[in-house]
């Protein structure tokens, strides 16, 4: 059974982990080497799917390469809950700014 107080120990949880995320975005903007390009599109689809859900619109044109790369690393995490994707998306930056 989910309570008043367990219903705004949620919240707080959540608000904690949106502020979480916003932090690490912004920190993922300032890490000292570029990573490389699957860490990249790491970072792209996970903050896309914590930030929109699932991917949406149409597959991109076959010879935008760049654009089919980030389009499928979004697909790849279809299903996943923003919630996770945001906690994987902190985990890969605090993961980036140790080395």
């Amino acid at each position: 059974m989910i309570t008043w107080k367990s219903r705004q120990d949620l919240k707080t949880n959540t608000m904690e982990l949106k502020e979480n995320f916003d932090k690490a975005v912004i920190e993922s903007k300032q890490i000292a080497s570029r990573p490389d390009n699957e860490t990249l599109l790491q970072l792209y689809s996970l903050y896309k799917q914590a930030t929109e859900g699932d991917v949406n619109g149409e597959k991109p044109a076959m010879f935008d390469f760049v654009a089919q790369a980030k389009y499928n690393a979004w697909t790849s995490l279809k299903g996943t809950v923003a919630d996770d994707a945001m906690q994987q998306y902190i985990a890969l930056v605090a993961k980036l700014k140790a080395n």
